[in-house]
């Protein structure tokens, strides 16, 4: 497939931060961006690359009214040696796909997504920063553009990549984290759009994580939609617990997102030694653990901030510490481990790395 490209007019006038300590998550976004059309009847047709700028959509386009859209979030990242390598992109494209079942969109062949992304990274490779614990954040999105009322799937959509350097995703760095459980909002229902990347989840979790971060946490620990009784997520991210000898994860049951960094620890994990268990765990074991002593390290996983150790848990009217608030050693493990895979820095035992420059 052939991708015209029209070259950005402005190049090097784009904000920039004076250094890449300031970078930041999501703030900066490079010259460039690539779209695609699909048109049923047609297929994905007219695959092109534009100088980085606003939509122009109908005021009846129906991603404005019913909400169908999704989208991805990966990175590419630079090595010493000057290679530019993405991790387990093949992840994100069969999630993307599963996500656009599940809204009764338009699937994706991955060659052409792959291709897109490609070229559209290596044309503003200059962006990708150097310092350590940067990269180039990826973000695919797709959106329904057919312009009427009545809901239905649209017959038309519109995929876009946007690019932007970014640095860590939480301010303190890998640092541990404070995090609110909350048993009034819930973020999914069994039967609903939970395991999908798709807008409205995260706009429904907005109230909740605004209540937690004015009272001084950085993120919300969700409970299921039917007991409130169930760990599910962590804020945007997927949740772990090693209780003594036992790494603990919520299981994929429809209402949390499948995540490529879950998938890697558990590879991880297990490849170890460590006995990895995939099963519902109740806030009150959560809790009771930490009392005790018994849960040895808490962490969230994901593409964004790859580990985030949790060193206090708030419920209700209590805080309570886990492991002494500290990061905990496997937390540490697993985040120079990913890390290292991904800058090229520690070999790559599973073929996660796609090197395209």
């Amino acid at each position: 497939m052939e991708i015209p490209i029209t070259r950005s007019s402005t190049i090097g006038q784009r904000p920039r931060p004076k250094s890449e300590a300031e970078l930041g998550f999501g703030k900066y976004f490079t010259d460039h961006m690539f779209m695609m059309d699909y048109e049923k009847g047609k297929g994905w047709i007219n695959p092109r690359i534009e100088p980085y700028g606003p939509l122009s959509l109908d005021p009846s386009a129906m991603v404005l009214h019913y909400g169908q859209e999704i989208f991805e979030g990966l990175k590419a990242y630079r090595w010493t040696d000057g290679t530019i390598a993405l991790f387990r992109p093949d992840k994100n494209i069969e999630r993307w796909n599963r996500s656009a079942r599940r809204l009764c969109m338009a699937e994706t062949d991955p060659g052409i997504f792959m291709q897109g992304m490609k070229t559209l990274i290596l044309l503003d490779r200059d962006w990708i920063p150097v310092s350590k614990g940067t990269s180039l954040y990826i973000r695919p999105t797709m959106i329904a553009t057919e312009a009427a009322l009545g809901v239905k799937p649209s017959s038309r959509y519109l995929f876009f990549i946007i690019l932007g350097p970014v640095g860590p995703y939480y301010p303190e760095g890998f640092s541990p984290t404070r995090i609110y459980v909350t048993k009034s909002y819930v973020r999914a229902a069994k039967g609903g759009v939970g395991e999908t990347k798709t807008g409205g989840n995260y706009a429904a979790s907005l109230f909740a994580a605004t209540k937690a971060q004015e009272m001084g946490f950085t993120q919300v620990l969700w409970l299921d939609a039917a007991e409130h009784k169930y760990v599910e997520e962590v804020g945007t991210s997927n949740i772990f617990f090693l209780i003594q000898d036992e790494l603990i994860t919520p299981p994929l049951a429809g209402t949390i997102l499948p995540g490529v960094t879950r998938d890697s620890v558990i590879h991880l994990a297990e490849s170890w030694g460590i006995k990895v268990t995939e099963r519902p765990i109740t806030i009150d074991e959560v809790l009771n653990t930490a009392r005790d002593g018994s849960l040895k390290d808490m962490f969230a996983t994901g593409t964004a901030a790859v580990i985030s150790p949790v060193g206090e848990i708030g419920f209700q009217e209590q805080v309570i510490p886990v492991a002494d608030g500290r990061t905990g050693p496997l937390a540490q493990r697993l985040y120079d481990e990913i890390t290292g895979i991904q800058y090229g820095l520690k070999k790559d035992l599973f073929g996660w790395i796609v090197k395209i420059g």
